[in-house]
């Protein structure tokens, strides 16, 4: 069982290879001199495998976050060094396998490749033919794939029998789970400023001087990165650009749907698995002794289990004209479905809606100018890379093309303009002085070259400057100065026997307090230090000129008994056994690593993430 599910997964992952190829680098293959990226031991990593591994993390970054990233993006956030160990780790094993002479016969191959649907004839049977140009289009042989199943499914049993039998000790699980489940009964109060028992003396200038310089970090303004920069997005030229009724018409009609829309009913179906369950069900909801929510919870169902969301008539098939002639909320059935007898909710009516087009006309109009801005810029970037290779400077850009050109003093803090683009602070925190210009994009479409003239060291900035931040400072140090002191005396009095009811405080409770909880007006640690505490202890806090007074009145250790707990140590245990086989594995390769010749072919590389090639 190990060795055929180690052997499908490992397939999979070729087909999946397979058919996305290289998308996103041009090329299929590499060839000439840069055959391989690294070699560990006696086994090759070749640039396509590299490139692939490359690529499949971009697509899962942009998968994650929906936000598509070139390939100096990727090496900036360092993809290029994850997919090259990545490849560097399966490559120790592939070579590891071979030297304990692990091999898979032919038989076994030809059944893996016969069994790919990837590969299958319109009869659905394995097709030879299909099989051969499939490879062909990616830039593969038979024998190359074969010989990469061979070594994927030798591996995958060496990996598998690194990872197998790992079981997580009762004790561990026992342990983290009552960490994780404890909880806490606090009573607590706030001091502010308004809890003082006098108000703050008025600093002097002197004062507030000597508290500029002895906080220096607190008025000390960043690294300063003075940057060139010419621009060009679609806000710049949309308004020049004139679209005609012609091309506003098709666009309407291509999206008809969106603007002329029938009437639609909010729809719920719960499906039966006999008519009889379902007339029964319908006669207790016409008696009122169930609710049409109750009988989808007896079905062990959700509400968006049985929601159809909005639907026309035509896709109600026999049901629609029961429903559609409802002119309120209702429940109707049992009726026909393709999926057996149902009772229908009825939730709302969607009147018919229809938008002309003179009434899309200018929302129309925009989109295709914009469309039309973005395509523009697209086919302009060609020359604006052609001219910085001629050496042109962002003025020179600016003089030549539509780039409007500007400067700005960029820190962190800084995001307004250009630096609003999250492309651009990307570029503009990792640019060099002195390093060749690119041409970047923008997220709405526009294109961007900089140059980095000068980086300002941090400095402290003048006293007058930010005197009104240096007041405001002094301010808050001292409240939270004498805001503790009081708090602190507070302590005393319940150490010795005080109630915390007879302080005259604002008091909060809370209960079942979690490890993991939150608890509204207190400072980011204050969960944390509860859970420092011990049972019947006082703690004072304090942060940003407040103070906190807690008690900690009950420790609360979970019932390892009760079925919740049992279930949740169940899959701890299942979880964290996962993540041992899979730190096993880890430290299994590093090892063979470790005693393996290594060596990485940079040029290959540089070739890969630059699209030299």
């Amino acid at each position: 069982m190990a060795k055929k599910k180690a052997s499908n997964v490992f397939v999979w992952i070729i087909m999946v290879m397979l058919v996305a190829g290289l998308a996103g680098f041009g090329a299929t293959n590499f060839g000439g001199s840069l055959r391989s990226v690294a070699t560990v031991g006696d086994t090759e990593v070749d640039v396509d495998t590299y490139a692939r591994t490359l690529q499949a993390q971009m697509r899962s970054y942009q998968q994650v976050t929906g936000q598509a990233l070139t390939v100096q993006q990727a090496r900036e956030f360092g993809f290029d060094r994850a997919a090259l160990s990545q490849v560097v780790s399966d490559a120790a094993l592939q070579n590891a396998t071979a030297e304990a002479g692990v091999s898979i016969g032919d038989e076994n191959v030809g059944r893996e490749v016969a069994a790919s649907p990837a590969f299958q004839g319109l009869s659905g049977a394995f097709d030879r033919q299909t099989y051969e140009l499939a490879l062909r289009q990616n830039g593969a042989t038979v024998r190359e794939y074969e010989n990469e199943i061979r070594t994927g499914i030798a591996s995958g049993l060496l990996r598998a029998a690194v990872q197998s039998g790992v079981r997580t000790p009762d004790v561990f699980t026992q342990t983290l789970f009552n960490y994780a489940r404890e909880e806490r009964d606090i009573t607590w109060a706030r001091l502010t400023q308004d809890d003082l028992d006098a108000p703050l003396a008025e600093p002097s200038d002197a004062d507030l001087r000597a508290f500029h310089q002895e906080n220096p970090e607190r008025f000390t303004q960043g690294e300063t990165r003075v940057i060139s920069y010419a621009w060009l997005t679609p806000d710049m030229i949309v308004d020049d650009i004139d679209v005609d009724d012609a091309q506003l018409r098709t666009i309407y009609d291509g999206r008809i749907s969106e603007y002329v829309q029938p009437e639609r009913r909010l729809v719920e179906r719960l499906v039966f698995a006999s008519q009889t369950e379902a007339d029964d069900a319908k006669a207790r909801l016409d008696d009122g002794e169930v609710t049409f929510d109750a009988l989808v919870d007896e079905r062990g169902l959700s509400l968006d289990d049985v929601d159809l969301g909005e639907v026309e008539a035509g896709e109600l098939e026999a049901a629609g004209e029961a429903l559609f002639a409802l002119d309120g909320p209702d429940v109707v059935g049992p009726l026909p479905s393709s999926l057996g007898p149902a009772l229908f909710r009825m939730n709302a009516i969607l009147t018919a809606q229809e938008t002309t087009f003179d009434e899309a006309r200018a929302e129309l109009a925009d989109e295709a100018a914009a469309d039309r801005a973005r395509r523009i810029i697209l086919e302009g970037q060609a020359q604006v890379e052609d001219l910085i290779a001629g050496g042109a400077s962002v003025d020179q850009l600016a003089e030549r093309t539509d780039m409007q050109v500007g400067s700005i003093d960029w820190r962190d803090d800084v995001a307004d303009g250009i630096a609003a683009y999250d492309a651009f602070r990307l570029a503009a925190a990792t640019a060099q002085v002195g390093a060749f210009a690119e041409v970047n994009e923008l997220e709405d479409g526009g294109i961007f070259v900089l140059t980095l003239e000068d980086i300002r060291a941090p400095e402290l900035r003048d006293f007058e400057t930010v005197r009104g931040a240096v007041v405001d400072a002094w301010d808050a140090a001292e409240a939270e100065a004498a805001l503790t002191a009081q708090a602190e005396a507070y302590a005393v009095r319940l150490n010795g026997g005080a109630e915390m009811a007879g302080l005259g405080l604002a008091l909060e409770t809370d209960r079942a307090l979690e490890r993991s909880g939150f608890v509204d007006g207190t400072p980011p640690d204050f969960t944390d230090q509860v859970f420092d505490m011990d049972e019947g202890e006082v703690r004072v806090l304090s942060e940003a000129g407040e103070a906190w007074l807690v008690r900690l009145d009950r420790i609360a250790v979970p019932d390892p008994s009760s079925p919740e707990a049992q279930l949740v140590v169940t899959q701890f245990g299942q979880e964290t056994a996962r993540e041992l086989s899979q730190s096993l594995l880890t430290a299994f390769t590093q090892s063979v690593l470790s005693e393996t010749e290594v060596y990485i072919n940079q040029a290959a590389i540089t070739a890969v993430t630059s699209q030299s090639y």
